[in-house]
């Protein structure tokens, strides 16, 4: 089995989807959100190091995958029927908040299945070509994934409509009246789609999948574990109640914990003996500024914000962004999300409100009407 990262466009913008696309920049496999938040916090992959090193963490196989325990079952068995009547797997979305697995399984996937993963991302295929080249370069029953599936081009989706049904793509051969279109055909395979934002798909691209996971936050014991299983992969000495410490600031995401260890062990390994413990932890933690509910600073100054400027909501995301200077689009996939989980805030129709939690967290004293709309 192989496991290859394509690339077949001169480049793309890494900006979050709700901005126009600049000029074009070098191409590279993921997309980062672009955040003015700690990147030690921030669920997106920093830098290619930063990236290597989380790969090295990531497991191979479901028996070594932590969490997600009903997409696990539902792949698990879906795989197994799959190499039972020799198939392709059916097309798979993953979708769910950066940082959750969804890349982790599209290898697992393909590794399970013991065929080749070919991956790839939304921005990178800008033109039907650059998709029909990575099509017709699949082997029997390998899988595609596609991350940040929801920002496929319109004319690129055209053309993957009829992969996805019937394993054939229609392209153009010349150019005026002597063009003419001809029909490919492609080895089965199957297309690993992931998105944080769901909801940003086309409904014919979404019902083009066959199977639908969606991944949820970790609890703590969860990332225990993975924090856990990382040190010892990573030879950082760990006791039980360290990796509960990282794993209780975690925000609930495999990538942040494994992050937030990473950090960790340096500060064990240059201001004690390298043993990570509980204490260790929390002044690794506390100086970079990461506090006992998993907050940084753009956590606080959201927060801050909706209580302090707008009066505990209900207020639009477009003045939130405004007033921390932070990209709205950012806000919505990478802060929102587990403040909301975690109950600090509310999502609204009129806007975003602060919950009686928020307030507490800040040390002041909720309103009445804290996290309603209808209290008076």
């Amino acid at each position: 089995m192989s496991i290859h990262t394509e690339d077949f466009s001169e480049g793309f913008d890494a900006a979050p989807a709700r901005k126009p696309r600049a000029k074009a920049k070098p191409a590279v496999a993921d997309v980062a959100e672009s955040s003015m938040r700690s990147p030690t916090i921030s669920p997106a992959p920093v830098n290619k190091h930063e990236e290597a090193l989380e790969r090295a963490l990531r497991p191979k196989l479901l028996d070594e995958y932590v969490g997600q325990a009903k997409a696990r079952e539902q792949l698990e068995i879906f795989i197994g029927a799959a190499k039972k009547r020799g198939e392709a797997l059916d097309h798979v979305l993953l979708f769910g908040p950066p940082g959750l697995g969804k890349t982790t399984l599209s290898h697992i996937i393909a590794a399970e299945l013991g065929v080749n993963l070919r991956q790839t991302s939304g921005p990178v295929l800008e033109k039907p070509k650059d998709l029909a080249a990575l099509l017709t370069n699949l082997e029997a029953n390998d899988v595609l994934f596609i991350d940040e599936i929801h920002r496929l081009s319109p004319v690129v989706e055209e053309i993957l409509y009829p992969a996805l049904e019937d394993f054939q793509i229609d392209i153009m051969i010349g150019e005026g009246p002597a063009a003419r279109s001809i029909k490919l055909d492609l080895q089965p395979f199957t297309l690993v789609g992931a998105t944080t934002r769901a909801g940003m798909l086309t409904n014919p691209l979404r019902d083009r999948f066959g199977i639908v996971a969606r991944l949820e936050f970790y609890n703590a014991e969860e990332l225990a574990r993975i924090v856990t299983r990382s040190a010892g992969l990573l030879g950082a000495p760990i006791d039980a109640e360290g990796a509960q410490e990282i794993a209780n600031r975690s925000r609930g995401t495999p990538r942040i914990a494994n992050r937030l260890l990473r950090r960790v062990r340096d500060y064990a390994e240059v201001k004690g003996n390298g043993t990570i413990t509980r204490e260790m932890a929390q002044k690794a933690l506390s100086m970079l500024d990461v506090d006992p509910r998993g907050f940084d600073v753009m956590d606080r100054k959201l927060l801050e914000a909706v209580v302090h400027r707008f009066d505990g909501g209900p207020v639009g995301v477009d003045n939130i962004a405004a007033s921390i200077g932070e990209d709205a689009g950012t806000i919505e996939d990478v802060i929102e999300p587990y403040l909301i989980q975690q109950g600090y805030l509310q999502r609204t129709p009129r806007g975003r409100i602060a919950t009686k939690a928020a307030y507490q967290h800040l040390g002041l004293v909720a309103p009445q009407s804290a996290g309603s709309l209808f209290n008076e």
